[in-house]
């Protein structure tokens, strides 16, 4: 995951831009009839307007950007010399247009005043990043989605403003009988004891509190009142 930082203003410029269109450049999906940012990765990297003015070409290319386009942090190649080792750590080889649905959200922190946007990217996954790390207390209780389609309860132990390293703690262990084929239990012994015959005799135990600490995005960590969905 890359955490990409664009000047707040810059960001309000072109989402002002697209309000005052009334018609917009079409995604892949075909046309589109609302406000959006763009996220171009190519010569370097940027948020800009998906309205179309008279000053606004139709065709939309990598290779083309505008000074007036908001750049990420590091990746302006009309100001940054290493933009492209920049744009490289954070994309690879890749490069693109990202069609975002991030704008009433980035206008939210607008509003509130602040002064930087960021977005987190994961491969083609955008999203606004809200949290840092000095939002958390080193030591306190949070909830991490599981990957098993609920959470873990789990110790901040460290972080920084991209990922929190976790320990799980207090959570149920998961307990699994399996079959035991060296000494099944005969029906006889079972109908004395009064239990069905059965030859699943040995439990595994599977202690999530027993991992080790792992990784975890910063802003997948949630308070423990937080109903996020995992």
């Amino acid at each position: 995951m890359a955490i990409l930082k664009f000047s707040a203003s810059a960001v309000a410029a072109q989402i002002a831009h697209a309000r005052a269109c009334k018609t917009f450049l079409p995604n892949w999906n075909g046309p589109v009839d609302r406000p959006a940012l763009i996220l171009i990765v190519g010569n370097g990297v940027h948020l800009r307007s998906n309205g179309i003015d008279g000053t606004t070409t139709r065709i939309v290319t990598t290779e083309q950007a505008d000074p007036s386009f908001a750049f990420a942090d590091g990746m302006n190649p009309f100001r940054d010399t290493d933009w492209m080792a920049q744009r490289r750590m954070a994309f690879r080889d890749l490069t693109g247009q990202f069609y975002t649905d991030i704008l009433d959200d980035v206008q939210v922190l607008i509003d509130r005043g602040r002064g930087a946007i960021r977005l987190a990217t994961d491969g083609h996954s955008i999203r606004v990043f809200v949290r840092r790390a000095s939002d958390y207390l080193i030591g306190g209780t949070y909830e991490v989605p599981s990957g098993l389609g609920g959470t873990f309860r789990v110790i901040l132990k460290d972080a920084c403003d991209t990922f929190a390293i976790v320990q799980n703690c207090g959570n149920s262990a998961f307990w699994e009988y399996e079959e035991d084929e060296a000494a099944p239990m005969s029906r006889e012994r079972a109908a004395r004891q009064g239990i069905g015959a059965s030859t699943y005799s040995h439990k595994r135990c599977e202690d999530f509190d027993a991992m080790q600490p792992y990784r975890v995005p910063l802003d997948a960590l949630m308070e423990i009142d937080d109903r996020r969905a995992a």
